[in-house]
């Protein structure tokens, strides 16, 4: 049987848009599958000097996701969903975010940096799929002149994420000629085996080994 809560507060993380109760076969897709979201990440990581910033996020979620986050939200008609349609999704989805660390990890040589805020907010919609911006402040800016190393993970992989084919998903500002990226991009896979339920992915945690096999990582070299 699906955690209906758990189910309810990952979405609602994600789109703001699950009420208390919500069924999961009104999800997208099999909700007997994993993952049940996809994300194309691009990263930015900005830096003053030897100390990284902030890092700037651009998520694209999958068409299937996209189309239903965006039901009723274009609200002059004109059959187009404007960066203004769609700011306060973009704010609640931010601020529901927090809860989840962002499902952002990163260490700045060797050091764990937390997140406490997300700026810079927005939404854009385009060719069929939704985007989402922010950035997370590094306060106060911290020591990377080394190695900063930055993962994107689901604990529960209920949402998958990947960063976007190419070498320019994970750029660096400030110290583009001193910096080299490495991006390691896992294997996806979708479960179906019966062994593998629904309460077997309930029971993930950030310590589980499995979901971290999952992460898409940048390791930024600033020698």
């Amino acid at each position: 049987m699906l955690d209906h809560d758990r189910m309810s507060r990952g979405w609602r993380a994600l789109a703001a848009l699950v009420a208390l109760g919500f069924a999961a076969t009104a999800l997208p897709g099999d909700a007997s599958a994993h993952p049940h979201v996809w994300v194309t990440a691009r990263s930015q990581f900005a830096f003053d000097g030897d100390n990284v910033t902030a890092i700037r996020h651009s998520w694209t979620f999958d068409a299937a996701y996209s189309q239903y986050a965006t039901q009723g939200l274009d609200t002059n008609g004109d059959g187009k969903l404007d960066p203004s349609e769609l700011a306060d999704l973009a704010s609640t989805n931010v601020e529901g975010l927090l809860e989840f660390d962002f499902f952002t990890t990163v260490k700045a040589n060797g050091r764990s940096i937390p997140f406490t805020k997300a700026t810079d907010s927005s939404m854009t919609f385009g060719d069929g799929v939704l985007t989402l911006h922010f950035t997370l402040p590094v306060e106060p800016p911290a020591p990377a002149n080394k190695v900063l190393a930055v993962e994107l993970f689901d604990p529960t992989y209920f949402v998958s994420f990947l960063f976007a084919p190419g070498d320019d998903a994970a750029t660096v500002t400030g110290r583009q000629q001193a910096c080299a990226i490495t991006i390691r991009r896992p294997e996806q896979r979708v479960f179906e085996d019966e062994e593998l339920s629904e309460a077997f992915f309930n029971a993930l945690t950030s310590a589980s080994k499995l979901s971290q096999d999952f992460a898409t990582r940048a390791i930024v070299a600033c020698p």
